[in-house]
């Protein structure tokens, strides 16, 4: 069985590579996570120099995500670079409503667009996998208006199949965490600022020294919200890093410092638009 399924997604990462090279060169939409990782290494594979991978400059780009983006990169010779997009400028983005994300990748899809024209690049690529269908994506309709092609989709990958074929061609990407944009931490309703994502970068970098893995720092004006993984949540329940999260977080302006009791789980922040809906109907 496990022969099999080894089999299954061998075949699917050569259907990836086939049709990356009928598309004859791309733009991969870069963000250095897992999945963007993945297409641009295999985007390299496939057409070598006619694959540019390409990050958005953005304050809402976690500095960890621009460190890990540019080692990736380096590491495996892709061509690399970034484009300066302007979603803060949009009021509707800075509203900070649910669809918020549409209004981040419809400005970075248009910027890669326009690369795309400028240099006569065939086609914008992105890593959405076959998993993200079925959650609230806002980002997707973006795409499809901008006519992004979804390779990692068209290839039936899963995010798990994704991981494991990084895995055996020894990307370091293989196991990173899921993480999204800062302007996820911020609630909907409340503007989306430089200085307030600027904020929760400051506080993640701060977490992450202190050896926490998976986490994120949610902003919720005077108050912090910290959500530890669930593995990792015992390491966080005591007073002397009560203590170092109660100085971190002080120090950044916050007035009251929590710890969410449930630990991190992704997409924590769309509850209320489900909850929401549920109000609705009842």
């Amino acid at each position: 069985m496990a022969v099999a399924a080894a089999q299954v997604i061998a075949q699917k990462e050569q259907q990836l590579f086939a049709h990356l090279l009928e598309l004859g060169s791309v733009i991969v939409a870069y963000s250095g996570g897992a999945d963007s990782a993945y297409l641009a290494w295999a985007a390299k594979q496939a057409l070598g120099d006619g694959a540019v991978a390409i990050t958005a400059d953005s304050a809402s780009l976690p500095e960890t995500h621009r460190r890990d983006a540019e080692d990736f990169a380096r590491e495996h010779g892709i061509r690399h670079e970034y484009i300066a997009t302007r979603e803060f400028d949009n009021p509707d983005y800075v509203a900070n409503n649910p669809d918020r994300c549409f209004h981040c990748k419809d400005e970075l899809f248009a910027r890669l667009a326009e690369v795309a024209r400028e240099r006569g690049i065939g086609h914008v690529v992105y890593g959405v996998n076959v998993d993200d269908l079925g959650d609230y994506r806002p980002g997707q309709k973006a795409a499809a208006n901008h006519q992004v092609k979804r390779p990692l989709v068209d290839a039936g990958l899963s995010k798990a199949e994704i991981r494991e074929l990084s895995r055996r061609a020894g990307l370091v990407t293989w196991d990173r965490p899921a993480s999204a944009c800062l302007s996820s931490r911020i609630p909907y309703g409340t503007p989306v600022t430089i200085q307030n994502v600027r904020i929760v970068d400051r506080g993640e970098e701060a977490i992450r020294a202190l050896g926490f893995r998976q986490f994120r720092v949610r902003f919720h004006g005077e108050v912090v919200r910290i959500e530890i993984a669930p593995g990792e949540l015992e390491r966080a329940m005591n007073l002397e890093m009560a203590a170092k999260f109660t100085a971190i977080f002080k120090k950044l302006g916050f007035h009251f410092v929590t710890l969410d009791l449930e630990g991190y789980r992704q997409g924590a922040l769309n509850a209320v638009l489900h909850s929401s809906a549920l109000h609705q109907v009842e």
